[in-house]
């Protein structure tokens, strides 16, 4: 297994009750005890949400917080004879691990990166704000990298989005305005160990999968980075094979 690139505060395991008002989670803990913990993922976190599923939380004593738990991942099982797998639900992760990833030049589809700027404003109206704005060497073109988290699946297959996300097909847009001048990426956080290969969720979001093939015809590269989640951490995994034309 590939070394840690996050890792995770000491963790609490339980039992998931039911998610509801999108945010809420109630969670029984192995002690019998049952709270309510923060679900950071605004998604409809499509086939990771089953109840009665073994769960992560993570516990803080910040007096300020309204719940002191916050739900970090849950382990699903994709068929009767597959081995179940821990699935990341904190979407307030992956940017930062993605960062640490870059940091330890672990993804050398970008190059050598010499500075990485956060929330940078681009697009037509500039209004809009890139995840990561990276400068490489001397000569190199700036890389603009937005980031997507992704959990839903169908067998070794992520998908994204699992729902329609206008907000997404802008970014898609914006990015595609960027080249040649700049390097535009779209970097996929496959937030699952078990997926080997990546594809729009056309499904759930036709005009989605449409921008994002006219997006790679236009120069927009794709990275679906695949990592390990484990109640230790996180670790990078590689590319996941494209499985889309």
């Amino acid at each position: 297994m590939s070394p840690l690139i996050y890792s995770y505060p000491p963790l609490l395991q339980g039992y998931l009750i039911k998610r509801y008002q999108r945010f809420l989670a109630d969670i029984q803990l192995e002690s019998g005890e049952v709270i309510t913990a923060h679900c950071p993922n605004t998604g409809p976190m499509t086939g990771v949400c089953e109840v009665g599923s073994r769960v992560q939380v993570s516990h803080h004593q910040n007096p300020k917080r309204k719940l002191a738990y916050t739900w970090e991942m849950i382990e699903v099982k994709q068929g009767d004879n597959d081995c179940p797998v821990w699935v990341g639900i904190n979407t307030a992760l992956p940017n930062r691990v993605v960062q640490l990833a870059i940091q330890h030049q672990l993804i050398p589809e970008l190059g050598t990166i010499i500075q990485i700027q956060w929330e940078v404003a681009y697009g037509q109206d500039g209004k809009s704000r890139i995840d990561l704005l990276l400068t490489g060497e001397p000569g190199e073109r700036p890389i603009y990298l937005e980031i997507k988290n992704t959990t839903w699946s169908q067998g070794d297959l992520a998908l994204f989005p699992d729902t329609v996300t206008t907000r997404g097909q802008k970014h898609l847009r914006e990015l595609m305005m960027l080249p040649p001048d700049c390097r535009a990426v779209m970097l996929y956080f496959i937030n699952r160990g078990d997926c080997r290969r990546f594809a729009p969720g056309d499904t759930a979001d036709p005009t989605y999968g449409m921008l994002l093939r006219n997006a790679m015809a236009q120069g927009v590269e794709v990275l679906p980075c695949r990592f390990f989640i484990s109640p230790l951490g996180i670790s990078y995994l590689g590319l996941a094979d494209i499985a889309f034309s």
